[in-house]
């Protein structure tokens, strides 16, 4: 397993924290690969993740571990947020293991016809004028679900961005306002899903606050790509 599967895998798993977060975050909006691994485990991590049931430590369990920590010196205290963080990597190691291992046995030779293989994610990486800044977009067609990553782009007060597909006839079809410095996770309507395929367009447009107002046109366009097929 590559560096990039491990941290995707830890942000799918909400583990990374501080500069990590920030990383990762940066690669999820400039790395459409990074994106696409992203969705992939969370695609196959959250269903796990939804198997397990809630529980709820006793009281009296975490007034004696705030006593500990209280009255531990520094450097201990530094090892056991240490082994916290082995125990959460451990952790994850351990969850993309079960999906690999849930891969193996779902790959061996089964009586009668064989399933038909899911299709795989679309991802877009959109360039934001001449800057570095890129928008990260990844479409899940299993989920009919619809990931969008503006780690990189920051808010003027002024104005908002509104995404949108250009679908091979009719008008454009709003994907919702991009929020600056946000990652955002939305299901599509059915219709809508099936307009996003391999070489779908879009563009992204400078709107008021809120987004276009009713009635009116699209504003400027400030920025476009097209999906890709990640296989």
């Amino acid at each position: 397993m590559t560096e990039r599967d491990q941290l995707a895998a830890e942000y799918a798993l909400g583990l990374l924290e501080g500069e990590d977060l920030l990383a990762a975050r940066g690669r999820m909006a400039n790395e459409p690969d990074f994106a696409a691994q992203v969705a992939f485990w969370e695609s196959r991590l959250a269903p796990l993740l939804d198997e397990i049931g809630g529980a709820v430590p006793d009281e009296a369990l975490w007034q004696r571990i705030a006593a500990e920590i209280e009255t531990a010196p520094g450097g201990e205290v530094v090892s056991l947020q240490a082994r916290l963080r082995f125990w959460q990597r451990a952790a994850a190691g351990a969850a993309m293991a079960a999906v690999g291992s849930v891969a193996l046995l779902v790959l061996q030779p089964a009586p009668g016809p064989a399933e038909p293989a899911l299709p795989g994610p679309l991802v877009a990486s959109i360039p934001i004028g001449d800057t570095p800044l890129r928008l990260g977009v990844t479409y899940l067609p299993d989920r009919q679900e619809m990931l969008i990553s503006a780690s990189g782009l920051t808010a003027d007060g002024v104005h908002d961005h509104e995404l949108w597909l250009v679908p091979p006839q009719g008008e454009l079809r709003s994907l919702g306002v991009v929020r600056p410095g946000r990652e955002a996770s939305m299901a599509l309507d059915p219709d809508l899903a099936d307009l996003i395929q391999d070489g779908a367009q879009m563009v992204l447009t400078r709107e008021p606050l809120g987004g276009k107002p009713v009635g009116q046109a699209a504003g400027p366009v400030v920025a476009q790509g097209a999906f890709r097929t990640v296989g």
